[in-house]
């Protein structure tokens, strides 16, 4: 696999292929899976295509985005995740959604610390995560993986959760 980032013991993660058009769908069409991400509501087809679009375009210019995540065993795509700039804000912030049907396998408590030494790797120090305070699953896996709650943030949509990640020394 030429485009694999990492591994980890049920996962492989890769860049993102036109192919996996259907899975992205198919995870962000849904509406329980979608509950917690950006205004809760699902995602057209259109908009995975262009999702998709801009996330070739992040590829070429910062060298990472949005990645598939596959079952090691049965190579089929069971969630994404990734590093992104929401708005061009200037650090990074991870990202991830899940299939339904692969829920409370602790897969994105595999993921997430994998991706974060990911961003390590490319000389990330700061790595941001943002959170419904209600998402407490997904806060679990964060503060799991070292992240620390920095900050809550109040909008039009509800409070939003920031939690950061700070490279060991030596690390990024």
């Amino acid at each position: 696999m030429t485009d694999l980032v990492f591994e980890t013991p049920s996962l492989q993660c890769r860049r993102w292929v036109t192919t996996d058009l259907d899975a992205i769908h198919a995870v962000y069409s849904d509406r329980e899976a979608m509950r917690w991400v950006d205004d809760g509501e699902p995602i057209t087809r259109a908009a995975c295509e262009e999702w998709l679009r801009v996330t070739e375009r992040n590829y070429a210019t910062r060298g990472y985005g949005m990645f598939a995540l596959t079952d090691r065993e049965r190579g089929e795509v069971v969630g994404f995740c990734g590093l992104v700039h929401p708005g061009n804000q200037p650090e990074p912030e991870i990202k991830y959604a899940f299939r339904r049907e692969v829920w409370g396998r602790g897969l994105a408590s595999e993921a997430v610390p994998a991706l974060l030494r990911h961003g390590a790797s490319l000389g990330m120090e700061r790595i941001i995560a943002t959170v419904a305070p209600e998402n407490v699953a997904s806060r679990r896996v964060l503060e799991k993986a070292g992240l620390r709650e920095i900050d809550r943030r109040e909008d039009a949509e509800g409070t939003t959760l920031v939690y950061e990640w700070i490279a060991p020394a030596g690390r990024a």
